[in-house]
């Protein structure tokens, strides 16, 4: 979905397909039939900005393959579908029975990790459509934050360095500028929006930058506008934004909070929880961790990182942080210029929900999809953004 912004610029608007699993080129063109163009039609829309994940297979498929990435290039365009940016954050079995802590390796000290981005550069530079020019990938927050030295520091750096000099020789051969955002998420080295001030003003690049991620930047309870003006004054450019909403529950002491909180402890994803104490930011890795042995301090709300629909916020005692993400929006594209172009609903959650809240149908997740992409649209065009055909 296009936007027009007041400035003239477009800004674009996807949902992720890492909510699909799909491990091979295969398994993307199904979901493209399954999932996303009953999407794009649910919607009435004659076009429809798609995320693209793509695992390590799919993606060596693609940049090895010309004929395999021009095939995949049309099956979007037959089925009324776009890709200006992808998440690179995963790099395999993302839809596994427990992803928990694997979603972080290969991290930005292992040579892989470059290899598979620069990949996922290429792919891009040829699946973006005719008429744009600007791509945006998503990665990890340089690794997790265990096992994680000086040595694996300068290691990183060196490799985002080699990337950023990939991308500038990229743009020279094909006229597409790629650019990659450092996702910061709790748990990880680059935590915060903060934390990833330093790492980016040391590399120094303007094609690597920062994916917001607003459940992200809830969980760690940063205001959004103290962030992003943060980041706007250190000239960290926001590459893209991901939108999405944590799980908030205001009185985590009460017997009730806890037994509603605990159905959404569930054993594929890692949900970080976190607190403000006076003192300062509590967490626990694991959700389950919070809710046992008084691990977090309850004298305050909790926030778990749980990407929750965005239209259907969880019911009494729990809410959601979808004011956060409001709030950043409105700082993101609500401005005289836009922060961001780029923006992707991401809600990857669905089949992790409380059993009596997941989609039993292909339809009615892409209803869901659809509702999430409606209420984000709405929130553009209430910012003054035009949507356009």
């Amino acid at each position: 979905m296009r936007f027009r912004h007041p400035d003239g610029s477009t800004v674009h608007l996807a949902y992720c397909t890492n909510v699909h699993p799909a491990e091979t080129l295969d398994g993307v063109l199904a979901q493209l039939r399954d999932h996303c163009e009953p999407v794009r039609r649910r919607l009435g829309r004659d076009r429809l900005g798609i995320g693209l994940w793509l695992a390590k297979d799919a993606a060596h498929a693609l940049v090895t393959d010309p004929s395999a990435l021009r095939g995949l290039r049309t099956e979007l365009d037959r089925r009324g579908l776009e890709v200006v940016t992808l998440n690179g954050f995963p790099y395999e079995d993302f839809g596994a029975e427990e992803v928990k802590y694997r979603v972080y390796k290969p991290d930005w000290s292992d040579p892989e990790r470059l290899e598979h981005t620069t990949a996922l550069a290429r792919v891009l530079a040829g699946l973006l459509p005719d008429d744009v020019t600007d791509g945006s990938i998503s990665t990890l927050p340089l690794a997790w934050r265990t096992a994680y030295d000086e040595h694996s520091a300068e290691t990183a750096r060196t490799a985002l360095l080699t990337l950023a000099e990939r991308l500038d020789a990229l743009a020279e051969l094909t006229g597409r500028d790629i650019r990659l955002g450092l996702e910061p998420e709790p748990g990880c080295i680059v935590e915060t929006t903060a934390d990833a001030i330093a790492p980016l003003t040391e590399i120094g690049h303007d094609r690597i930058g920062i994916c917001v991620d607003t459940c992200h930047l809830a969980t760690s309870f940063e205001d959004p506008i103290t962030a992003l003006d943060a980041l706007t004054e250190a000239r960290v450019p926001v590459i893209k934004s991901q939108l999405s909403a944590a799980l908030h529950a205001e009185n985590p002491h009460l017997p009730e909070v806890r037994e509603a909180l605990a159905a959404f402890d569930e054993p594929r994803f890692l949900h970080q929880t976190r607190t403000a104490t006076a003192a300062a930011l509590r967490g626990t890795d694991d959700l389950g961790q919070a809710l046992g042995d008084e691990a977090l301090p309850d004298a305050s709300p909790w926030r778990a990182h749980f990407h929750v629909p965005l239209h259907a916020a969880p019911t009494a005692p729990l809410t959601s942080t979808l004011d956060v993400l409001k709030s950043a929006l409105t700082r993101l594209v609500g401005g005289p210029r836009p922060l961001t172009r780029h923006l992707e609903v991401e809600t990857y959650t669905w089949q992790a929900l409380p059993a009596e809240l997941r989609p039993r149908a292909r339809s009615q997740l892409a209803e869901g999809i659809a509702a999430e992409l409606t209420l984000a649209r709405d929130l553009l065009t209430d910012l003054g953004l035009k949507e356009l055909p």
